[in-house]
């Protein structure tokens, strides 16, 4: 298990997974919106929790997906760091999955009472590009080239 202090050095790892589905002819990336904001499912990591297990945990967490299938490997891309709740010390670190699950659950925990997430869809990397905000573009970028190979 990687330590994950000794890696990011006082930055805050969100760990995620972008869920891939190839359905209607072209592969489709799943997105989340939080209030205006569009992402990969992704959430935090513990100091000491392995990245890919965080990954797949907050996946789960934030979609009901249970089938991820790392077919194109396990190595990852990281986000230049980012400004989020008041700090500006914050790297996303995403990997990427193919899944058969097309219909996604919002599940909602216990102490929110609501899905975190307000919506959810399955665009093209090119779809992708109008939704997802600038510190994404080089992880969709090298998504393309991962499940293009």
């Amino acid at each position: 298990m990687e330590d994950l202090k000794n890696i990011i050095q006082n930055k805050q790892l969100s760990c995620g997974v972008v869920p891939v589905l190839f359905a209607w002819g072209d592969w489709q990336l799943l997105i989340l919106r939080r209030g205006a904001t569009w992402d990969f499912p992704a959430g935090s990591a513990s100091v000491h929790e392995d990245a890919l297990e965080a990954a797949k945990r907050e996946t789960l967490a934030a979609t009901g997906l249970d089938d991820l299938d790392f077919a194109f490997g396990e190595d990852f891309k990281e986000t230049v760091p980012y400004t989020s709740n008041g700090t500006d010390n914050n790297v996303g670190r995403y990997y990427v999955a193919e899944t058969r699950t097309e219909k996604i659950t919002l599940p909602a925990p216990a102490r929110l009472g609501k899905p975190p997430h307000d919506e959810w869809r399955w665009v093209t990397c090119e779809e992708a590009e109008e939704f997802l905000p600038p510190r994404l573009t080089h992880v969709l970028d090298w998504l393309r080239e991962k499940i293009n190979e």
